[in-house]
């Protein structure tokens, strides 16, 4: 076994887990299936493999930051409910 139950105990305190006696079994049982996968996993030749952050080639899908011409301060306070001194006046949300 890869796992202990008391490894699982102490996780799950470490995590203010409250756990009973049978999540405690199954989690220990997943735990140590899921340990033995990865153990698997080891075992790879990866020789000369890239490693790689994604699975498929990603490229950044926002458009280019050109400098424009802004709506300008009137505009931009125009629906404002409350305005002072060129800022929008919002409700205190702090004490």
């Amino acid at each position: 076994m890869k796992i202990t139950r008391e490894e699982v105990e102490h996780v799950a305190r470490l995590s203010r887990l409250a756990l009973d006696e049978a999540e405690i079994e199954a989690l220990t049982g997943q735990m140590d299936t899921l340990l033995g996968y990865v153990e698997k996993l080891d075992q790879l030749d990866t020789e000369g493999i890239v490693p790689t952050a994604h699975a498929v080639p990603m490229e950044n899908a926002f458009r280019p930051d050109d400098v424009k011409p802004s709506i300008g301060l009137e505009r931009a306070l125009q629906n404002a409910p409350h305005s002072e001194e060129g800022c929008f006046v919002v409700p205190k949300v702090i004490e």
